[in-house]
């Protein structure tokens, strides 16, 4: 049977070849859930240094844990726990300057001297349609089928026109910190919240302060804003809502606002993005 070479370049520029399309990924959870979406299943994932000893639900998609094996996070993970499944790909994400999110760099480094990495950026000035069509193109090169946009064209239709309703609801993305502060985040440093201003919605900006991505205030200052809509964070390294109720600051946030979850690190494949604009529609059509 006649071999047929593969070849990827990833978002930092770098070209990976192989004999044959890899078949065992390891794979940041983040990026193996928007493998598996996207029809390649991965034969393990890692966590971030937000992590921990188990993998985050949110992060982690419709992944099948039970088979999927987590191989850790942060200080836990070296070279030989990430090379014990026998993968010949390695799928990372980054935030730009070309750094493998989630490990440490002496890790990266000799991690890539024995395997193929391939890291896509999903930070930055890139759009949510850009990450969603590099990971696509990912698992096509992988042997995944065409995706089908179709759920999320019409997501797409139904966000843009409950949002060009005026007066529109004031949207306020949030990460909770703890009892006392919140992580608010600033819209231009999140794609998934630029796509959203980019169908019409309000979205909240928190003010003026240190923080590229949040700005790190007390409850008072969210509460104040006097969002419509909030979008909290959902992930594992987020203050779960129910430890906030004591506080009266959460209280008339929560009080006064629909709260909705939200995933910073949600799979980048059509079928979430589709499944975060409908939330977000719906939220909008009922605020």
């Amino acid at each position: 049977m006649e071999q047929t070479a593969w070849r990827f370049s990833d978002d930092r520029g770098q070209t990976v070849t192989a004999p044959v399309p890899p078949a065992r990924v390891v794979a940041y959870i983040q990026a193996g859930a928007t493998l598996e979406e996207l029809g390649i299943r991965p034969v393990a994932v890692f966590g971030s240094f937000h992590d921990g000893a188990r993998p985050d639900a949110a992060k982690a998609g419709a992944l099948p844990l039970a088979e999927v094996a987590y191989l850790g996070a942060g200080d836990a993970l070296d070279v030989e726990a990430l090379l014990s499944p026998g993968p010949d790909l390695v799928v990372a994400v980054g935030y730009g300057g070309g750094q493998v999110y989630g490990l440490d760099a002496e890790t990266a480094k000799h991690l890539e001297e024995r395997v193929a990495v391939v890291v896509l950026e999903v930070g930055g000035a890139r759009t949510l349609a850009h990450i969603r069509e590099r990971f696509a193109d990912l698992a096509r090169s992988l042997g995944a089928p065409e995706a089908d946009g179709s759920a999320l064209l019409a997501a797409q239709e139904r966000l843009r026109a409950i949002a060009a309703r005026a007066p529109g609801p004031r949207v306020l993305a949030l990460s909770p910190a703890g009892p006392d502060q919140v992580h608010l985040a600033r819209p231009g440093a999140w794609p998934e919240l630029r796509a959203l201003a980019e169908h019409g919605v309000d979205l909240i900006e928190p003010g003026e302060g240190p923080g590229v991505n949040w700005l790190t205030a007390p409850w008072e200052t969210a509460a104040a804003l006097r969002p419509d809509i909030v979008l909290a964070d959902i992930r594992s390294n987020a203050a779960p809502r129910d430890s906030l109720r004591r506080d009266p600051a959460w209280r008339a946030l929560e009080g006064g606002a629909r709260v909705l979850d939200w995933n910073p690190e949600a799979p980048c494949g059509a079928r979430s993005h589709a499944a975060f604009f409908d939330a977000v529609a719906g939220a909008l059509e009922e605020a």
